[in-house]
Protein backbone atom coordinates (compact mmCIF):
# COMPACT_ATOMS: atom_id res chain seq x y z
CA UNK A 1 0.00 0.00 0.00
CA UNK A 2 1.06 3.61 -0.79
CA UNK A 3 1.48 6.07 1.60
CA UNK A 4 -1.58 8.40 0.34
CA UNK A 5 -3.70 5.21 0.46
CA UNK A 6 -2.79 4.23 3.96
CA UNK A 7 -3.76 8.21 4.83
CA UNK A 8 -6.82 8.08 2.70
CA UNK A 9 -7.72 4.38 4.42
CA UNK A 10 -6.85 6.27 8.24
CA UNK A 11 -9.30 8.78 7.56
CA UNK A 12 -11.75 6.37 6.86
CA UNK A 13 -10.85 4.20 9.64
CA UNK A 14 -11.34 7.34 12.21
CA UNK A 15 -15.00 7.78 10.75
CA UNK A 16 -13.81 10.64 9.12
CA UNK A 17 -16.85 10.66 6.08
CA UNK A 18 -16.18 14.46 4.58
CA UNK A 19 -12.89 16.46 3.78
CA UNK A 20 -13.29 19.87 2.94
CA UNK A 21 -10.21 20.99 0.53
CA UNK A 22 -8.67 22.30 -2.47
CA UNK A 23 -6.41 20.05 -4.59
CA UNK A 24 -2.84 20.77 -5.21
CA UNK A 25 0.18 18.17 -5.85
CA UNK A 26 0.90 17.20 -2.20
CA UNK A 27 -2.84 16.35 -1.53
CA UNK A 28 -4.20 15.40 -4.66
CA UNK A 29 -4.12 11.22 -4.55
CA UNK A 30 -4.72 11.06 -1.06
CA UNK A 31 -8.09 12.49 -1.81
CA UNK A 32 -8.33 10.39 -4.96
CA UNK A 33 -7.80 7.26 -2.82
CA UNK A 34 -10.08 8.39 -0.33
CA UNK A 35 -12.94 8.99 -2.17
CA UNK A 36 -12.78 6.12 -5.06
CA UNK A 37 -10.93 3.96 -2.32
CA UNK A 38 -12.62 4.71 0.89
CA UNK A 39 -15.99 5.75 -0.01
CA UNK A 40 -15.70 9.66 1.29
CA UNK A 41 -16.88 13.02 0.27
CA UNK A 42 -14.13 15.33 -0.62
CA UNK A 43 -16.29 18.79 -1.05
CA UNK A 44 -14.05 21.20 -3.27
CA UNK A 45 -13.57 25.26 -2.62
CA UNK A 46 -12.47 27.98 -4.26
CA UNK A 47 -9.92 28.80 -1.52
CA UNK A 48 -8.00 27.26 0.70
CA UNK A 49 -9.32 29.73 4.11
CA UNK A 50 -12.83 28.92 2.79
CA UNK A 51 -12.11 24.97 3.07
CA UNK A 52 -10.67 25.53 6.59
CA UNK A 53 -13.96 27.61 7.65
CA UNK A 54 -16.05 25.09 6.40
CA UNK A 55 -14.11 22.44 8.48
CA UNK A 56 -15.23 24.54 11.42
CA UNK A 57 -18.55 24.76 10.79
CA UNK A 58 -19.09 21.40 10.53
CA UNK A 59 -17.45 20.84 13.73
CA UNK A 60 -20.04 23.46 15.17
CA UNK A 61 -23.38 21.99 13.98
CA UNK A 62 -22.04 18.35 13.72
CA UNK A 63 -20.30 17.84 17.16
CA UNK A 64 -17.68 15.91 14.82
CA UNK A 65 -14.31 17.08 14.14
CA UNK A 66 -14.01 19.01 10.63
CA UNK A 67 -11.41 17.61 8.99
CA UNK A 68 -9.76 20.22 5.45
CA UNK A 69 -6.55 19.61 3.28
CA UNK A 70 -4.89 21.89 1.20
CA UNK A 71 -1.19 21.68 -0.37
CA UNK A 72 1.79 23.36 0.12
CA UNK A 73 3.35 27.03 0.65
CA UNK A 74 1.10 29.61 -0.59
CA UNK A 75 -2.07 27.27 0.24
CA UNK A 76 -1.13 27.31 3.58
CA UNK A 77 -0.63 31.16 4.20
CA UNK A 78 -4.33 31.22 2.54
CA UNK A 79 -5.61 29.31 5.40
CA UNK A 80 -3.92 31.55 7.75
CA UNK A 81 -7.10 34.34 9.09
CA UNK A 82 -9.37 31.15 9.03
CA UNK A 83 -6.58 28.99 11.76
CA UNK A 84 -7.10 32.15 13.73
CA UNK A 85 -10.48 32.41 13.88
CA UNK A 86 -10.74 28.73 14.40
CA UNK A 87 -8.17 28.60 17.60
CA UNK A 88 -9.52 31.92 19.11
CA UNK A 89 -13.09 30.41 19.04
CA UNK A 90 -11.35 27.25 20.82
CA UNK A 91 -13.02 24.88 17.37
CA UNK A 92 -11.20 21.64 16.98
CA UNK A 93 -10.21 20.55 13.40
CA UNK A 94 -8.00 18.72 12.02
CA UNK A 95 -6.12 20.56 8.48
CA UNK A 96 -3.80 17.89 6.38
CA UNK A 97 -1.26 20.25 4.93
CA UNK A 98 1.18 19.29 2.36
CA UNK A 99 4.61 20.02 2.39
CA UNK A 100 7.63 20.67 -0.03
CA UNK A 101 10.34 17.80 0.35
CA UNK A 102 12.97 18.47 1.93
CA UNK A 103 15.88 17.74 -0.50
CA UNK A 104 13.71 20.47 -2.48
CA UNK A 105 14.98 23.31 -1.07
CA UNK A 106 14.83 25.62 -4.18
CA UNK A 107 10.70 25.33 -5.04
CA UNK A 108 8.80 28.34 -5.23
CA UNK A 109 6.77 27.45 -2.84
CA UNK A 110 9.15 26.12 0.02
CA UNK A 111 8.99 28.05 3.59
CA UNK A 112 8.91 26.98 7.03
CA UNK A 113 5.38 25.88 7.09
CA UNK A 114 5.56 25.45 11.14
CA UNK A 115 6.03 29.25 11.66
CA UNK A 116 3.21 30.10 9.44
CA UNK A 117 0.78 28.29 11.70
CA UNK A 118 1.98 28.19 15.18
CA UNK A 119 1.38 32.57 15.64
CA UNK A 120 -2.33 31.38 14.63
CA UNK A 121 -2.35 29.35 17.39
CA UNK A 122 -3.00 26.32 15.87
CA UNK A 123 -1.13 23.28 16.60
CA UNK A 124 1.38 21.89 14.38
CA UNK A 125 2.58 18.04 13.81
CA UNK A 126 5.01 16.68 10.86
CA UNK A 127 4.29 13.34 9.94
CA UNK A 128 6.84 10.65 10.95
CA UNK A 129 7.25 8.29 8.26
CA UNK A 130 5.19 6.43 5.72
CA UNK A 131 5.38 3.87 8.72
CA UNK A 132 3.93 5.48 11.10
CA UNK A 133 0.37 7.15 8.84
CA UNK A 134 -2.36 5.66 10.66
CA UNK A 135 -0.56 6.82 14.62
CA UNK A 136 0.10 10.10 12.85
CA UNK A 137 -3.21 10.63 11.53
CA UNK A 138 -4.78 9.11 14.51
CA UNK A 139 -2.42 10.99 17.22
CA UNK A 140 -3.34 14.49 14.95
CA UNK A 141 -7.32 13.74 15.45
CA UNK A 142 -6.79 13.05 19.20
CA UNK A 143 -4.97 16.16 19.99
CA UNK A 144 -7.31 18.24 18.07
CA UNK A 145 -10.19 17.08 20.10
CA UNK A 146 -8.57 16.84 23.65
CA UNK A 147 -7.24 20.72 23.33
CA UNK A 148 -9.91 21.67 21.49
CA UNK A 149 -7.66 23.56 18.98
CA UNK A 150 -7.03 23.05 14.74
CA UNK A 151 -4.32 20.79 14.20
CA UNK A 152 -1.89 21.44 11.38
CA UNK A 153 -0.99 17.61 10.17
CA UNK A 154 2.01 18.62 7.98
CA UNK A 155 2.65 15.70 5.01
CA UNK A 156 6.14 16.63 2.81
CA UNK A 157 5.03 15.51 -0.78
CA UNK A 158 7.73 12.94 -1.22
CA UNK A 159 5.89 10.66 1.03
CA UNK A 160 2.63 10.11 -1.22
CA UNK A 161 3.72 7.38 -2.94
CA UNK A 162 6.41 5.71 -0.19
CA UNK A 163 5.39 2.10 0.76
CA UNK A 164 3.59 2.00 3.58
CA UNK A 165 1.96 -0.55 5.72
CA UNK A 166 -0.35 -2.98 3.92
CA UNK A 167 -2.81 -2.50 7.29
CA UNK A 168 -4.23 0.46 8.99
CA UNK A 169 -5.13 -0.84 12.20
CA UNK A 170 -8.62 0.77 13.66
CA UNK A 171 -8.98 4.03 15.12
CA UNK A 172 -9.20 3.49 19.00
CA UNK A 173 -10.40 7.15 20.11
CA UNK A 174 -9.02 8.47 22.97
CA UNK A 175 -11.34 9.89 25.53
CA UNK A 176 -11.81 13.54 25.96
CA UNK A 177 -10.80 13.62 29.88
CA UNK A 178 -13.48 16.40 31.47
CA UNK A 179 -13.02 18.44 34.31
CA UNK A 180 -12.48 16.24 37.68
CA UNK A 181 -15.45 16.71 40.31
CA UNK A 182 -15.47 20.27 41.53
CA UNK A 183 -13.43 21.09 44.44
CA UNK A 184 -15.62 20.60 48.01
CA UNK A 185 -14.46 24.17 49.26
CA UNK A 186 -14.48 25.59 46.24
CA UNK A 187 -18.19 23.82 46.19
CA UNK A 188 -18.97 25.23 49.54
CA UNK A 189 -17.77 28.80 48.78
CA UNK A 190 -19.79 29.24 45.95
CA UNK A 191 -23.46 27.92 47.66
CA UNK A 192 -22.81 30.54 50.28
CA UNK A 193 -22.84 33.57 47.69
CA UNK A 194 -25.76 31.61 45.99
CA UNK A 195 -27.90 30.91 49.21
CA UNK A 196 -26.97 34.35 50.66
CA UNK A 197 -27.77 36.36 46.83
CA UNK A 198 -31.44 37.85 46.98
CA UNK A 199 -31.35 38.90 43.19
CA UNK A 200 -29.63 35.93 41.06
CA UNK A 201 -28.92 35.22 37.53
CA UNK A 202 -27.83 32.28 35.85
CA UNK A 203 -25.85 33.12 33.07
CA UNK A 204 -24.88 30.38 30.50
CA UNK A 205 -22.61 29.94 27.72
CA UNK A 206 -21.75 27.71 24.93
CA UNK A 207 -20.08 25.37 27.38
CA UNK A 208 -23.04 24.62 28.93
CA UNK A 209 -24.68 23.90 25.92
CA UNK A 210 -25.65 20.39 26.98
CA UNK A 211 -26.61 21.13 30.76
CA UNK A 212 -30.05 22.90 29.81
CA UNK A 213 -32.15 20.86 32.36
CA UNK A 214 -29.72 21.16 34.81
CA UNK A 215 -29.56 24.83 34.57
CA UNK A 216 -33.24 25.04 34.87
CA UNK A 217 -33.76 23.51 37.55
CA UNK A 218 -31.04 25.41 39.40
CA UNK A 219 -32.59 28.68 38.08
CA UNK A 220 -35.72 27.19 39.61
CA UNK A 221 -34.31 26.63 43.05
CA UNK A 222 -32.64 30.45 43.07
CA UNK A 223 -35.76 31.94 41.27
CA UNK A 224 -33.14 33.50 39.10
CA UNK A 225 -34.16 34.99 35.34
CA UNK A 226 -31.74 33.57 32.52
CA UNK A 227 -29.34 34.75 30.21
CA UNK A 228 -26.62 33.70 27.62
CA UNK A 229 -23.66 35.00 25.97
CA UNK A 230 -23.20 35.14 22.31
CA UNK A 231 -22.30 31.89 21.82
CA UNK A 232 -24.60 30.47 23.98
CA UNK A 233 -27.22 31.86 21.74
CA UNK A 234 -30.49 30.20 22.01
CA UNK A 235 -29.84 27.82 24.90
CA UNK A 236 -32.96 28.92 27.06
CA UNK A 237 -35.35 29.12 24.21
CA UNK A 238 -38.72 29.07 25.42
CA UNK A 239 -37.63 29.73 29.18
CA UNK A 240 -40.46 32.18 30.46
CA UNK A 241 -37.37 33.75 31.89
CA UNK A 242 -35.00 33.97 29.64
CA UNK A 243 -33.23 37.48 29.15
CA UNK A 244 -31.52 36.31 25.97
CA UNK A 245 -27.70 37.90 25.51
CA UNK A 246 -26.08 39.04 28.60
CA UNK A 247 -23.40 42.10 28.02
CA UNK A 248 -23.48 44.64 25.58
CA UNK A 249 -26.04 42.48 23.64
CA UNK A 250 -28.80 42.74 25.93
CA UNK A 251 -31.67 45.03 25.20
CA UNK A 252 -33.63 47.18 27.68
CA UNK A 253 -35.47 44.95 29.91
CA UNK A 254 -32.68 42.33 30.15
CA UNK A 255 -30.43 45.25 30.87
CA UNK A 256 -32.54 47.17 33.42
CA UNK A 257 -32.14 43.32 34.94
CA UNK A 258 -29.39 42.59 35.36
CA UNK A 259 -27.87 46.09 36.72
CA UNK A 260 -30.34 44.79 39.35
CA UNK A 261 -28.75 41.70 40.05
CA UNK A 262 -26.55 41.08 42.80
CA UNK A 263 -25.30 37.98 42.02
CA UNK A 264 -23.94 35.66 39.03
CA UNK A 265 -23.88 32.58 38.41
CA UNK A 266 -21.63 31.66 34.85
CA UNK A 267 -21.57 28.27 33.86
CA UNK A 268 -19.68 27.29 30.83
CA UNK A 269 -18.65 31.18 29.66
CA UNK A 270 -16.32 33.22 29.22
CA UNK A 271 -16.54 36.12 31.19
CA UNK A 272 -14.77 38.56 28.71
CA UNK A 273 -14.89 42.51 27.71
CA UNK A 274 -18.17 41.88 25.76
CA UNK A 275 -20.47 39.50 28.16
CA UNK A 276 -19.50 41.70 31.26
CA UNK A 277 -19.02 45.10 29.40
CA UNK A 278 -15.51 45.59 29.77
CA UNK A 279 -16.81 44.83 33.62
CA UNK A 280 -18.96 46.98 34.89
CA UNK A 281 -21.48 44.15 34.40
CA UNK A 282 -19.49 41.90 37.08
CA UNK A 283 -18.08 45.07 39.23
CA UNK A 284 -19.86 45.19 42.80
CA UNK A 285 -21.73 41.36 42.23
CA UNK A 286 -21.01 38.26 43.52
CA UNK A 287 -19.57 36.11 40.73
CA UNK A 288 -19.72 32.10 40.69
CA UNK A 289 -17.92 30.74 37.57
CA UNK A 290 -17.87 27.44 36.56
CA UNK A 291 -16.20 25.69 33.88
CA UNK A 292 -14.32 22.93 32.78
CA UNK A 293 -11.70 24.87 31.09
CA UNK A 294 -8.91 26.25 33.60
CA UNK A 295 -7.41 28.97 31.41
CA UNK A 296 -11.03 30.35 31.09
CA UNK A 297 -11.34 30.48 34.56
CA UNK A 298 -8.28 32.32 34.99
CA UNK A 299 -8.67 34.65 32.42
CA UNK A 300 -12.24 35.66 33.62
CA UNK A 301 -12.63 39.52 34.63
CA UNK A 302 -14.43 40.06 37.93
CA UNK A 303 -15.00 36.37 39.47
CA UNK A 304 -15.32 36.06 42.93
CA UNK A 305 -15.57 32.53 42.96
CA UNK A 306 -13.98 30.18 40.69
CA UNK A 307 -14.81 26.25 40.67
CA UNK A 308 -13.21 23.77 37.87
CA UNK A 309 -15.94 21.28 36.92
CA UNK A 310 -18.48 19.90 34.35
CA UNK A 311 -21.31 22.28 33.42
CA UNK A 312 -23.77 19.49 34.31
CA UNK A 313 -22.43 17.43 37.15
CA UNK A 314 -21.16 21.05 39.09
CA UNK A 315 -24.71 22.74 38.06
CA UNK A 316 -26.72 19.58 39.39
CA UNK A 317 -24.03 19.59 42.63
CA UNK A 318 -25.12 22.88 43.18
CA UNK A 319 -28.90 22.21 43.28
CA UNK A 320 -28.82 19.21 45.37
CA UNK A 321 -27.10 21.10 48.44
CA UNK A 322 -29.70 24.05 47.97
CA UNK A 323 -32.55 21.70 48.33
CA UNK A 324 -31.20 20.12 51.06
CA UNK A 325 -30.63 23.92 52.80
CA UNK A 326 -34.11 24.31 52.01
CA UNK A 327 -33.00 27.24 50.01
CA UNK A 328 -35.83 29.56 49.08
CA UNK A 329 -36.23 31.12 46.10
CA UNK A 330 -35.55 34.40 45.87
CA UNK A 331 -38.74 36.17 43.62
CA UNK A 332 -35.89 37.90 41.27
CA UNK A 333 -37.37 35.75 38.55
CA UNK A 334 -41.02 37.32 39.46
CA UNK A 335 -44.36 37.00 37.68
CA UNK A 336 -43.87 40.88 36.89
CA UNK A 337 -40.77 39.94 34.50
CA UNK A 338 -41.92 37.17 32.92
CA UNK A 339 -44.93 39.62 31.77
CA UNK A 340 -42.67 41.94 30.76
CA UNK A 341 -40.31 39.69 28.91
CA UNK A 342 -43.33 38.08 26.98
CA UNK A 343 -44.37 41.86 25.74
CA UNK A 344 -41.08 42.21 24.53
CA UNK A 345 -41.68 38.95 22.83
CA UNK A 346 -44.47 39.35 21.45
CA UNK A 347 -44.07 43.23 20.50
CA UNK A 348 -45.12 44.23 17.15
CA UNK A 349 -42.75 45.66 14.80
CA UNK A 350 -42.55 49.48 14.09
CA UNK A 351 -44.36 50.77 10.95
CA UNK A 352 -41.91 50.28 8.07
CA UNK A 353 -40.55 52.66 6.25
CA UNK A 354 -42.27 53.24 2.41
CA UNK A 355 -38.82 54.03 0.78
CA UNK A 356 -35.87 52.42 1.42
CA UNK A 357 -34.51 49.60 4.32
CA UNK A 358 -34.87 49.93 7.86
CA UNK A 359 -31.76 47.76 9.32
CA UNK A 360 -33.73 46.81 12.97
CA UNK A 361 -37.46 45.75 10.83
CA UNK A 362 -35.00 44.18 7.77
CA UNK A 363 -33.46 41.97 10.22
CA UNK A 364 -36.83 40.93 12.18
CA UNK A 365 -38.52 40.35 8.72
CA UNK A 366 -36.04 37.85 7.87
CA UNK A 367 -35.91 36.22 11.21
CA UNK A 368 -40.09 35.34 11.33
CA UNK A 369 -39.59 34.30 7.17
CA UNK A 370 -36.70 31.52 7.62
CA UNK A 371 -37.65 28.96 9.51
CA UNK A 372 -36.88 28.70 13.28
CA UNK A 373 -34.98 25.68 12.76
CA UNK A 374 -32.45 26.88 11.08
CA UNK A 375 -28.38 27.24 11.39
CA UNK A 376 -27.47 30.72 11.75
CA UNK A 377 -24.16 31.99 10.52
CA UNK A 378 -22.99 35.89 11.03
CA UNK A 379 -20.64 38.02 9.46
CA UNK A 380 -18.64 40.67 10.62
CA UNK A 381 -19.60 43.82 9.66
CA UNK A 382 -21.72 47.77 10.65
CA UNK A 383 -24.74 45.77 10.99
CA UNK A 384 -23.31 43.30 13.20
CA UNK A 385 -24.51 44.02 16.35
CA UNK A 386 -28.40 44.49 15.60
CA UNK A 387 -28.36 40.93 13.51
CA UNK A 388 -27.03 39.69 16.72
CA UNK A 389 -30.01 40.59 18.85
CA UNK A 390 -32.34 40.44 16.08
CA UNK A 391 -31.76 36.91 14.77
CA UNK A 392 -32.01 33.89 16.45
CA UNK A 393 -31.55 30.12 17.13
CA UNK A 394 -33.22 27.26 19.20
CA UNK A 395 -29.90 25.78 20.35
CA UNK A 396 -26.20 27.36 19.97
CA UNK A 397 -25.24 24.50 18.22
CA UNK A 398 -27.81 25.98 15.60
CA UNK A 399 -25.36 29.73 15.46
CA UNK A 400 -21.79 29.57 13.95
CA UNK A 401 -19.66 32.17 15.32
CA UNK A 402 -17.22 33.51 12.53
CA UNK A 403 -15.64 36.24 15.01
CA UNK A 404 -13.17 35.52 16.76
CA UNK A 405 -10.59 37.29 14.91
CA UNK A 406 -12.96 39.97 13.78
CA UNK A 407 -12.40 39.79 10.36
CA UNK A 408 -14.99 40.06 7.26
CA UNK A 409 -15.93 37.80 4.77
CA UNK A 410 -15.61 34.27 6.45
CA UNK A 411 -19.80 33.35 7.28
CA UNK A 412 -20.52 32.21 3.42
CA UNK A 413 -17.85 29.67 3.68
CA UNK A 414 -18.52 28.47 7.40
CA UNK A 415 -21.95 27.80 6.19
CA UNK A 416 -21.34 25.19 3.54
CA UNK A 417 -19.65 23.27 6.36
CA UNK A 418 -22.29 24.12 8.56
CA UNK A 419 -24.95 23.10 6.46
CA UNK A 420 -23.04 19.76 5.72
CA UNK A 421 -23.08 19.01 9.43
CA UNK A 422 -26.68 19.49 9.85
CA UNK A 423 -27.97 18.81 6.38
CA UNK A 424 -31.68 18.91 7.94
CA UNK A 425 -31.73 22.20 8.43
CA UNK A 426 -31.15 25.11 6.06
CA UNK A 427 -28.43 27.87 6.69
CA UNK A 428 -29.31 31.34 7.17
CA UNK A 429 -26.12 33.50 6.44
CA UNK A 430 -26.23 37.41 6.85
CA UNK A 431 -22.73 39.46 5.74
CA UNK A 432 -22.14 42.51 4.39
CA UNK A 433 -21.63 43.80 0.72
CA UNK A 434 -17.74 44.09 1.85
CA UNK A 435 -17.77 41.35 2.94
CA UNK A 436 -19.47 39.14 0.59
CA UNK A 437 -16.96 40.71 -2.06
CA UNK A 438 -13.75 39.83 -0.38
CA UNK A 439 -14.40 36.31 0.17
CA UNK A 440 -18.59 35.10 -0.30
CA UNK A 441 -18.59 35.35 -3.76
CA UNK A 442 -15.80 32.80 -4.56
CA UNK A 443 -17.75 30.57 -2.00
CA UNK A 444 -21.35 31.20 -3.11
CA UNK A 445 -20.44 29.20 -6.47
CA UNK A 446 -19.05 26.38 -4.17
CA UNK A 447 -22.85 26.77 -2.24
CA UNK A 448 -24.25 25.84 -5.39
CA UNK A 449 -21.50 23.12 -6.56
CA UNK A 450 -22.44 21.14 -3.60
CA UNK A 451 -26.28 22.15 -3.23
CA UNK A 452 -25.97 23.82 0.44
CA UNK A 453 -29.37 25.12 1.24
CA UNK A 454 -28.56 28.32 1.67
CA UNK A 455 -30.29 31.99 2.42
CA UNK A 456 -27.48 34.12 1.65
CA UNK A 457 -28.78 38.36 2.78
CA UNK A 458 -26.31 40.71 1.69
CA UNK A 459 -26.91 43.82 3.96
CA UNK A 460 -25.14 46.19 1.01
CA UNK A 461 -24.58 49.77 2.05
CA UNK A 462 -22.03 49.85 -0.77
CA UNK A 463 -19.51 50.70 1.59
CA UNK A 464 -17.00 49.39 3.92
CA UNK A 465 -19.44 50.61 7.04
CA UNK A 466 -16.94 50.84 9.83
CA UNK A 467 -15.02 52.97 7.78
CA UNK A 468 -17.48 55.08 6.56
CA UNK A 469 -19.00 55.37 10.16
CA UNK A 470 -15.93 56.71 11.13
CA UNK A 471 -15.64 59.81 8.82
CA UNK A 472 -18.97 60.54 9.13
CA UNK A 473 -18.54 61.09 12.77
CA UNK A 474 -15.23 63.52 12.22
CA UNK A 475 -17.00 65.72 9.82
CA UNK A 476 -15.07 64.02 6.62
CA UNK A 477 -15.93 62.76 3.21
CA UNK A 478 -16.60 59.25 3.40
CA UNK A 479 -16.29 58.94 -0.35
CA UNK A 480 -13.22 56.67 -0.43
CA UNK A 481 -15.13 54.33 1.58
CA UNK A 482 -17.66 53.44 -0.78
CA UNK A 483 -18.00 50.83 -3.77
CA UNK A 484 -20.05 50.74 -6.97
CA UNK A 485 -20.78 47.39 -6.52
CA UNK A 486 -22.56 45.24 -9.89
CA UNK A 487 -25.72 44.10 -9.20
CA UNK A 488 -25.25 41.31 -6.91
CA UNK A 489 -28.14 39.30 -7.83
CA UNK A 490 -27.90 38.88 -11.58
CA UNK A 491 -23.77 37.41 -10.08
CA UNK A 492 -25.88 34.90 -7.90
CA UNK A 493 -27.50 33.78 -10.87
CA UNK A 494 -24.77 33.80 -13.30
CA UNK A 495 -22.96 31.69 -10.42
CA UNK A 496 -26.26 29.21 -10.84
CA UNK A 497 -28.14 30.87 -7.53
CA UNK A 498 -31.02 32.72 -7.52
CA UNK A 499 -31.00 36.29 -6.86
CA UNK A 500 -33.20 38.58 -5.62
CA UNK A 501 -32.55 42.84 -5.30
CA UNK A 502 -34.58 44.44 -2.62
CA UNK A 503 -34.65 48.46 -2.10
CA UNK A 504 -37.73 48.69 0.18
CA UNK A 505 -39.26 46.54 2.59
CA UNK A 506 -42.42 45.46 -0.03
CA UNK A 507 -39.54 44.07 -2.01
CA UNK A 508 -37.70 42.09 0.44
CA UNK A 509 -41.18 40.44 1.98
CA UNK A 510 -41.80 39.35 -2.08
CA UNK A 511 -37.93 37.79 -2.03
CA UNK A 512 -39.01 36.22 1.39
CA UNK A 513 -41.97 34.85 0.21
CA UNK A 514 -40.27 32.94 -2.49
CA UNK A 515 -37.87 30.91 -0.39
CA UNK A 516 -40.18 27.56 0.31
CA UNK A 517 -40.44 27.37 -3.59
CA UNK A 518 -36.13 27.40 -3.44
CA UNK A 519 -34.31 24.90 -5.24
CA UNK A 520 -30.82 26.04 -4.85
CA UNK A 521 -29.00 28.68 -3.07
CA UNK A 522 -30.28 32.10 -2.67
CA UNK A 523 -28.96 35.69 -2.41
CA UNK A 524 -30.89 38.41 -0.90
CA UNK A 525 -29.24 41.65 -1.68
CA UNK A 526 -30.78 44.84 0.40
CA UNK A 527 -29.68 47.75 -0.66
CA UNK A 528 -29.55 49.94 2.46
CA UNK A 529 -28.33 53.57 3.06
CA UNK A 530 -24.74 53.98 4.90
CA UNK A 531 -26.10 56.90 6.74
CA UNK A 532 -29.11 55.10 8.32
CA UNK A 533 -27.17 52.05 9.51
CA UNK A 534 -27.13 51.52 13.68
CA UNK A 535 -24.32 52.50 14.97
CA UNK A 536 -22.42 49.34 16.51
CA UNK A 537 -21.49 50.69 19.56
CA UNK A 538 -18.07 49.03 20.14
Amino acid sequence: MRYHQALARALHQADVDTVFGVLGDANLFAMDSYVREQGGRFLSFSHEGGAVLAAAGYTATSGKLGVATVTHGPALTNTVTALVDASRSRTPLLLIAGDTAAADRDNLQNIDQASIVLPTGALFETVRSADTVAADVYGAISRARSARLPVVLNVPVDLQWAEAPDTVPPFIPTPVRSAAAPDLAELDEALGLLASARRPIVLAGRGAAGARDALDELAAVLGAPVATSLRGKGLFAGHPYDLGVYGTLAHDIAGETIARADCVLAVGVALNAWTTSKGELTAGRRVVHIDNDPTALTRAIGATVSVLGDAEATTRALTRSLIEAETEPTGFASRELAAALGEYRDRGARPAPTEGIDVELALAQIDAAVPADRTLVIDDGRFIITAYRELTVQHPSAYVHTCSFASIGLAVASAAGAHTGRPDRPVLVVCGDGGFMSAGLTEFSTLVRHGIDAVVVVMNDSAYGAEHMQFRARGMDPAISTFDWPDLAPVAEALGGIGHTVTDHAGLAAALASLPGRDRPVLIDVKIDPDRVPTPGY
